[in-house]
């Protein structure tokens, strides 16, 4: 049974976002290294056709990221980020009516990214590198914090929590505070778990099991699930071969009161959000 949705809309910058339903995320990546489709879509127009089509298909966010943050990902200079990110961005933001979300935790990228349009700042790293606060506060978008510990490249070096649901929890209301203080409203702010980022097979399992104790913390959730190891452990399914794990947990997510589910296969993910819509409204 889906929980109540606590939520009205969202203002993202010249746009806004129904959070009172949960809403597709469609994930572009404008890197040539990321675990999925890396090298794909990081020329301009491969990136607006593949955002068009997820479009078409359901999504009303795009999220754009120039750096790719699988498990072991090398970081990426501040210039070629921007060089990948910004081009899409403008494109995106010129020609398609859907919130942009860029997926970045550097300052430059967040500030330049709002001035060409984008509507939500996506930070892995929950504005902890030098200048993100400021350059996310003064964008006055929303945000979204996530919980990592440490960096992609060592985050999956044994880590070890007492309690995963404490851990995250505390995290990210530490992050909350820290927002709050540097001037980004509590209004402005979503959560995501960080599924597959600095968590074993079994902390993932865990979490997702009871997902929904972090609406304590009274934002909306984000969650991020789509074609992850997570699922090829469970299921010993290669990436491309993850659609049915992803969808299960989409669906998991949404009865467990998610707001936003980020994917890759935006088509099949709104068909189990329409399907679920129907059967909660059903008299």
């Amino acid at each position: 049974m889906s929980l109540p949705y606590l939520f009205d809309r969202l203002p993202c910058g010249s746009r806004s976002l129904d959070l009172s339903r949960p809403q597709v995320m469609g994930i572009l990546n404008v890197t040539p290294d990321s675990f999925s489709d890396g090298g794909r879509f990081n020329q301009r127009d491969a990136a607006l056709r593949h955002a068009e089509a997820m479009v078409r298909a359901g999504a009303t966010l795009i999220d754009i990221g120039g750096e790719s943050t699988r498990p072991g990902a090398p970081p990426v200079s501040e210039v070629e980020e921007l060089e990948r990110v910004c081009p899409a961005v403008e494109a995106i933001a010129r020609e398609l009516d859907v919130v942009i979300s860029v997926d970045t935790s550097t300052a430059a990228v967040m500030r330049e990214s709002a001035r060409l349009g984008a509507g939500l700042i996506n930070d892995v790293r929950s504005l902890q590198r030098p200048g993100a606060l400021q350059a996310a506060a003064a964008s006055g978008l929303p945000v979204c914090l996530m919980h990592m510990r440490g960096e992609p490249g060592s985050m999956q070096d044994d880590p070890q929590y007492p309690d995963i649901h404490a851990e995250v929890r505390d995290f990210l209301v530490e992050r909350m505070a820290a927002c709050e203080h540097a001037g980004i409203a509590r209004e402005r702010i979503l959560l995501d778990p960080g599924f597959g980022f600095a968590k074993t097979l079994e902390h993932n399992l865990r979490l997702f099991r009871h997902l929904e104790r972090l609406h304590v913390l009274g934002r909306p959730l984000l969650v991020g699930v789509s074609r992850k190891s997570m699922i090829g452990k469970v299921l010993d399914k290669p990436v491309d071969g993850r659609l049915s794990g992803s969808l299960a947990l989409a669906a998991l997510a949404i009865a467990k009161g998610a707001q936003i589910i980020r994917v890759h296969d935006v088509a099949e993910t709104v068909d189990v959000v329409r399907m679920i819509a129907a059967v909660e409204w059903a008299e």
